[in-house]
């Protein structure tokens, strides 16, 4: 079987110019001129990854293409991931695209929940979702990789004095002080960096919650 990487590997093999782990998956964002450019560079990866047998999903819009990877036969990151990396960084060289890490973020909804497996069918249902198919049995994914991933929190007993529902802000581990510091500048308070750099609680003048969070930190990393 082929062998799971943890995220602290991935990122110290793959150029940091262009790739991050954002939740489980490698990712990386890349800025082209107009849009003709950056679809001719989704047409050079898409020939690398036929060739590579390892196929990313990848998002283009105007003079932007977010590429992201993952071994799902695997549950996780492999070896084959960080080679299709840096086959792809090859091509953004050679292409004239450069990285803009601070883009490869994802959003997350968390929901706190009692009885996940009570809860978790209804949107799953709801959002006609499936299972994320990675190493997280509480996660569910939308099959068209648009919408955000919905994650089921176990809570150990009800608390009804704060939002049973939040915001997972998955950042670059490189990012993260950063954003946690303009939501702060922003009006925003630091509720608990108790679990950082794995997460920071933040939450609005209202008490609204959100977490900034990474890899690092995590079981997997």
């Amino acid at each position: 079987m082929t062998e799971v990487l943890k995220w602290s590997v991935v990122t110290d093999r793959v150029d940091a110019r262009h790739w991050r782990v954002i939740a489980g998956r490698l990712r990386a964002t890349f800025g082209a001129d107009d849009f003709a450019a950056a679809a001719a560079f989704v047409s050079r990866v898409a020939q690398a990854a036929d060739a590579a047998n390892h196929h990313p999903d990848v998002l283009l819009r105007w003079g932007e293409v977010a590429v992201t990877t993952v071994s799902h036969d695997a549950g996780g990151l492999t070896q084959r991931d960080v080679d299709l990396a840096a086959t792809i960084s090859a091509l953004a060289d050679e292409l004239g695209l450069a990285g803009k890490p601070p883009k490869s973020e994802t959003l997350e909804i968390a929901i706190d929940a009692i009885d996940i497996p009570a809860v978790r069918p209804f949107w799953k249902a709801v959002l006609a979702y499936v299972d994320d198919g990675g190493d997280d049995d509480n996660a569910i994914a939308d099959p068209a990789g648009v919408g955000p991933a919905f994650w089921f929190q176990q809570m150990d007993a009800p608390r009804p004095q704060r939002n049973r529902i939040h915001l997972d802000v998955i950042v670059p581990h490189d990012e993260a002080e950063s954003r946690v510091a303009a939501a702060i500048a922003a009006g925003g308070h630091l509720v608990s960096d108790d679990a950082a750099p794995r997460f920071w609680v933040l939450a609005d003048t209202e008490g609204n919650e959100a977490c900034v969070c990474t890899w690092e930190g995590r079981s997997s990393s």
